[in-house]
C-alpha cells in the first residue's frame, strides 16, 4: 500500500511539472519602479507558441513610459515604430508629445524548449499615478500562431505583463 501511494505521489508530481510551463507567461523582471524614475525592463519569454519557436516578439509601449531605447538581440532583427502619444507628459521637466510606441524584434528563432530576455529601458513621466499599474502588452510569433499577452484588466485573456509604480523617490538635490 505505501508503495502505491509513492507511486501515485510520484505520477502526480510529474504530471504537474510537465503542466507548469504551460502555465508560465510573459512577465517582467522587476516589478516595481517610482514615478519618475528610469526603467530598465527585461521581459522574460519561458516558452514558444505550443511547441513552436518564437520568431517575432512585439511590446506595446504604454503611455507615459517614455525615451525608450531597446538592446539589440544577437541573431534579430530590431525595429521600432514611433508616434504621437495620446496627450503630451513630462520627461525631466519637458514636455514630450511623441516616441517609441512599440518595440518589434524578428527573425530570430527562439525554441519553446528554451528561455529568452528581451530587454529596453526608458523612463516613467511625472504624471503617472503611484499606486496604478502600467502594462506592457506582449505578443509572440511563431510560424503557425501567436501568444498574445495582452491582458490589461484582469479580463479571461493571458495577462500582459506590467509594472506597480510607487510614489516618486525624493530629489535628491
Amino acid at each position: 500500500m505505501i508503495r502505491n501511494f509513492a507511486n501515485s505521489a510520484f505520477a502526480f508530481c510529474l504530471l504537474a511539472a510537465s503542466a507548469a510551463p504551460a502555465l508560465a507567461h510573459v512577465t517582467l523582471e522587476q516589478g516595481e519602479a517610482a514615478v519618475g524614475s528610469t526603467y530598465r525592463a527585461v521581459v522574460r519569454v519561458p516558452h514558444g507558441c505550443g511547441a513552436e519557436a518564437t520568431h517575432t516578439l512585439r511590446v506595446q509601449i504604454p503611455q507615459g513610459f517614455v525615451n525608450v531605447k531597446p538592446m539589440p538581440l544577437a541573431g534579430w532583427t530590431l525595429e521600432t515604430v514611433t508616434g504621437a502619444y495620446d496627450a503630451p507628459v513630462t520627461h525631466r521637466d519637458s514636455q514630450v508629445t511623441e516616441g517609441v510606441r512599440e518595440i518589434v524584434w524578428s527573425g530570430g528563432n527562439l525554441p519553446d524548449a528554451w528561455y529568452g530576455e528581451f530587454v529596453f529601458r526608458g523612463a516613467f513621466a511625472t504624471e503617472l499615478e503611484a499606486g496604478s499599474t502600467l502594462h506592457f502588452p506582449v505578443v509572440q510569433e511563431c510560424a503557425n500562431g501567436e501568444e498574445a499577452w495582452i491582458d490589461t484588466d484582469g479580463g479571461e485573456g493571458s495577462p500582459a505583463p506590467g509594472v506597480k509604480l510607487l510614489p516618486a523617490a525624493a530629489s535628491a538635490h
